[in-house]
């Protein structure tokens, strides 16, 4: 049994089925350090930094502080748009009207907390893409083993699904990072078969730059929607 392929599963059908922000930003980075030590548990990524207790490699350590980065770059951006400011700037009538909205939202969005409705499309669609990232492995294997292939086919379909179903713009740009991460994962796998010719450093830079650039894309378009719309919610867009 293989903890790390445990991990990496269950943080993405998290991602999939959790719409808090702070429980899946959270998922999103526990993924990132489980596959960078699945990668080197699979002896892709050979040990050549010696660290106090630890040997690992550099590129699997550019893919822990890749990961670190777009977490703290999603976190800041959720943390940021997920509040007001200049509220000195009311009046008594203004602060009255604010509180006013701020308990008929907080009961929104409680309401909409606790509606399973919500769920039974991203949980069937999760079980879906579960049955398929078992079966397609069985049919045609293009990584060295299975447990790659399904890893791979997980996270990429784990990242569509949660695409299909976000309902704000920070879901929708954790489903394109696990996407990205399952592109990178194949890439890896299949150029470190026998035949091939290895991992190399610069292609795997490359994916940590792309990483890093769509995170700060995900939070550039954010703050454009929600200095539009003052929210983040994707409904919104089809109310104006």
């Amino acid at each position: 049994m293989n903890w790390f392929l445990i991990v990496i599963a269950i943080s993405a059908g998290i991602i999939l089925l959790i719409r808090d922000w702070r429980i899946t930003i959270s998922a999103l980075l526990i993924n990132y350090i489980s596959l960078s030590l699945f990668l080197v548990e699979q002896q892709f990524l050979p040990p050549d930094l010696d660290l106090p207790g630890i040997s690992i490699s550099t590129t699997a350590l550019v893919r822990l502080i890749t990961g670190l980065s777009v977490a703290i770059i999603l976190s800041i951006t959720a943390l940021t748009f997920s509040k007001e400011y200049g509220l000195q700037n009311l009046d008594e009538f203004g602060l009255a009207e604010l509180r006013r909205a701020a308990r008929a939202a907080q009961q929104q969005h409680t309401d909409r907390q606790f509606r399973l409705s919500d769920y039974v499309v991203p949980f069937w669609s999760g079980v879906l893409a579960l049955i398929a990232s078992l079966t397609l492995p069985q049919i045609y294997l293009i990584a060295p083993s299975q447990a790659i292939d399904f890893t791979w086919c997980w996270l990429g379909l784990t990242g569509l699904l949660t695409i299909a179903t976000a309902g704000d713009l920070l879901k929708i740009g954790l489903g394109l990072l696990l996407c990205t991460s399952s592109i990178d994962l194949l890439y890896t796998s299949v150029v470190s078969s026998p035949q091939a010719s290895g991992v190399g450093v610069i292609p795997l830079t490359l994916l940590s730059l792309v990483t890093i650039l769509l995170a700060l894309t995900i939070a550039y378009l954010s703050g454009l929607l929600y200095g539009r719309l003052k929210t983040l919610e994707l409904d919104e867009l089809y109310k104006r």
